[in-house]
């Protein structure tokens, strides 16, 4: 069995797709292309599918890793070319490789966002930022499945730091988030945001953000968020390739 590692994105109005309705659309997009999936024992064989730390619905990624087990050897780019046309624009496929040693979920260590606020100034974005990087722990609130729950939003937030969008001048949150169980997500940093700095919304309504993950992978010894598929490029030969 050749098994072959995925990373596809998330784009426009697709990032309001489920991590379900994701699953849907692949197993649909494997039987298009005729991938020669390689199946489970038992009485009950399903595909040799694995996935790892999928992104939350609503928010669009350019990182999102799926692992697929297949019977026959296959070419990466034929399959990835195959599998980009059967799939939705939005859920594009940016690249395939073989999978070497490891595994990859455990390489998946943080993640990098940019988080768009149309609902706060410049000015506000900066200040909230400061003071939660100067807090020792932010607790916020989430609804889960089994109730709500208390988080700290403070401790896995590695690195922060907010810019002004060159073309329309909106504050944008960069900032780099260590994985960890239940995973803080862009929504409980914006709700620390407001938390730390007793922010009001300026008008009735949702607060606005829109979050897209621009990589997740291991931590560098610099605070950044490096590519998980290079130690399968670099165990099978390959050289990464160029802008998608």
């Amino acid at each position: 069995m050749q098994r072959l590692r995925i990373r596809y994105a998330k784009r426009g109005r697709l990032r309001f797709s489920s991590h379900r309705d994701f699953q849907r659309a692949l197993e649909r997009a494997l039987r298009r292309a005729a991938v020669p999936m390689a199946y489970s024992a038992g009485f009950s064989p399903h595909p040799k599918v694995s996935y790892a730390n999928a992104a939350p619905t609503g928010t669009a990624s350019e990182a999102e890793y799926v692992e697929i087990g297949v019977a026959e050897r296959c070419d990466p780019e034929r399959l990835r070319a195959a599998l980009d046309a059967s799939l939705p624009p939005g859920l594009d496929v940016v690249e395939v490789v073989e999978a070497g040693p490891g595994s990859l979920a455990e390489r998946l260590e943080a993640s990098h966002w940019s988080v768009r606020l149309p609902s706060l100034t410049l000015a506000e974005a900066e200040r909230a930022v400061g003071l939660l990087l100067a807090a020792e722990a932010v607790t916020v609130e989430r609804v889960m499945k089994d109730g709500k729950r208390l988080l700290d939003a403070r401790a896995p937030l590695l690195a922060a730091r907010v810019d002004a969008d060159p073309e329309d001048g909106c504050a944008i949150l960069d900032m780099v988030v260590r994985h960890v169980t239940p995973a803080v997500r862009p929504d409980d940093v914006v709700t620390a945001l407001r938390v730390v700095a007793d922010l009001v919304p300026a008008a009735p309504g949702p607060w606005i953000w829109a979050a897209t993950r621009l990589a997740q992978g291991p931590l560098q010894p610099d605070g950044t968020v490096g590519d998980p598929l290079d130690p399968d490029r670099a165990a099978v030969g390959a050289t990464a390739p160029g802008p998608v």
